[in-house]
């Protein structure tokens, strides 16, 4: 027999939906037919499955060994929780990680292979000891927001269930604020407030921005230092799509420097001859957190940065701006 005490990050979930986490190798129709026969039982009683569990529960396996092994057997460590990356953490408290992402690296998985963030983060809470294999059953952390593969900056993960929900639902409402910094083609000399509707199309992993559509998308900038030829942005991403700021802004006429996909090819070469800019210049720079009650009262009401890449950096500081100079030199601190 062995017995499972239901843990914060497993609670709030069907019985059955854990036990095919616990017992992954297990077909439904066993699981179901152990719980008939009250092979497996929650707080001592006969269960079906639908029961939604709670901190403390009880859940027994009246099972073998074997049986347990052979379809829950503790497998070793993947290898892509072995990968060793130096994490750049702004902040990391008991449920949540906010972490400066590299451009290059994946948030997510887009292949079986893949080693994405997501990885990283597990391999880092292995190592420090914040979550075990054992726990890795029936609970994965997993970050709360995606950025794409060659955008850099703030990705905000969860290291419990408490802070994953919590963190997403501030995503999914709004009351987050996510401001950007990029560099565009001409000179913007004024705050602009704009708005249009967006379309994805699957096959080329595009989009294209109209007056009309089901996907309406509001972004909103500020000049921080400009030119003739470039202007430095901070853009708040008020909705949050698909390349949605590097697409609204090239549909105004201000592509994003070295986006292959929607930029200027002839004036991305130009940067790629000089600096060797290879993909957007784009770096998601401040979150500001709305005030919050527990579990994240620690994070309430407070704003974090994270420093733009070594090219990002330079780029500033080798242009010649003629207006915003100081404030451009700023953003690094």
């Amino acid at each position: 027999m062995k017995e499972l005490i239901i843990s914060q990050n497993e609670a709030g979930q069907r019985l059955d939906k854990f036990l095919k986490k616990y017992l992954a190798k297990a077909p439904g129709s066993f699981l179901y037919k152990m719980l008939r026969k009250k092979n497996i039982v929650l707080n001592g009683k006969k269960a079906t499955g639908n029961e939604k569990l709670g901190v403390g529960d009880s859940v027994k396996l009246f099972l073998a060994d074997d049986t347990i092994g052979k379809f829950a057997g503790l497998a070793p460590i993947k290898e892509e929780y072995r990968v060793s990356v130096n994490l750049d953490i702004i902040h990391e408290d008991a449920n949540v990680l906010f972490i400066n992402k590299p451009a290059g690296m994946l948030s997510q998985k887009a292949a079986k292979d893949d080693v994405s963030m997501v990885e990283h983060v597990i391999a880092y809470l292995l190592a420090e000891g914040s979550i075990t294999q054992e726990e890795l059953r029936t609970f994965r952390p997993s970050i709360c927001n995606r950025l794409d593969r060659n955008t850099s900056g703030l990705i905000v993960a969860g290291k419990t269930l408490i802070g994953l929900q919590a963190m997403a639902r501030l995503f999914k409402d709004r009351t987050l604020k996510k401001y950007y910094l990029c560099f565009v083609k001409g000179g913007i000399r004024k705050r602009e407030h704009i708005y249009g509707y967006l379309a994805k199309n699957k096959k080329t992993n595009k989009v294209t921005i109209g007056e009309a559509g089901d996907t309406p998308i509001e972004t909103e900038y500020v000049p921080i230092a400009y030119n003739h030829e470039m202007t430095l942005l901070k853009v708040h991403l008020i909705t949050g799509r698909t390349h949605q700021i590097r697409a609204h802004l090239a549909s105004k006429g201000h592509p994003l420097l070295g986006d292959y996909k929607y930029g200027d090819a002839g004036w991305n070469r130009q940067f790629q001859e000089r600096y060797r800019v290879r993909a957007q210049q784009l770096h998601a720079y401040q979150m500001e957190l709305p005030w919050m009650e527990a579990p994240l009262d620690e994070i309430s009401g407070m704003t974090f940065t994270a420093k733009v890449p070594p090219l990002f950096w330079r780029l500033i500081k080798e242009t010649t701006w003629e207006h915003g100079i100081q404030e451009a030199l700023e953003v690094q601190h």
